[in-house]
């Protein structure tokens, strides 16, 4: 009974360390993202594509709160790695292998956080409040007016 629970127990470390590198790769990724939206050889409509991207992995601020159940994650599992990857297909190779060196050097000195992709978001939740706010005082017009 013991020699399964150990078993278990390795295996689900062993997931976990496979998760952790995922995780720093991922992280990786999205520094080099960071450095190479800054390169001139790097077309404009990819650089868009880049800044939402790295704003959105680096905010401090999730678009679902991770309190929400399974949605709460599901951003940082789903849509980080779908924006890395997308994103990852829009730049040059060389680029990315520069981009790369000057991203290790950077995330060796300072961590990266985004005030924009903070500024994002909040922003989009203004809009979604505001949004139904004015959808329930038009329903309460409605309701008022018709009686």
């Amino acid at each position: 009974m013991f020699t399964n629970f150990r078993k278990a127990g390795r295996g689900e470390t062993n997931l976990i360390a496979k998760l952790k590198n995922w995780a720093h790769s991922l992280e990786r990724e999205a520094y080099a993202l960071y450095v190479a939206a800054r390169d001139p050889r790097v077309p404009w409509y990819a650089r868009v594509f880049l800044s939402l991207v790295v704003a959105y992995t680096f905010s401090p601020i999730d678009l679902i709160p991770d309190f929400v159940p399974f949605l709460g994650h599901l951003d940082d599992l789903v849509l980080v790695p779908l924006g890395v990857v997308l994103a990852l297909k829009m730049i040059p190779s060389e680029v990315m292998v520069e981009a790369r060196h000057r991203s290790e050097e950077l995330m060796q000195r300072e961590g990266l956080t985004s005030r924009a992709g903070a500024i994002l978001v909040i922003a989009l939740w203004l809009v979604i409040v505001i949004f139904i706010a004015w959808s329930i005082v038009l329903l309460f017009k409605r309701v008022v007016l018709s009686r």
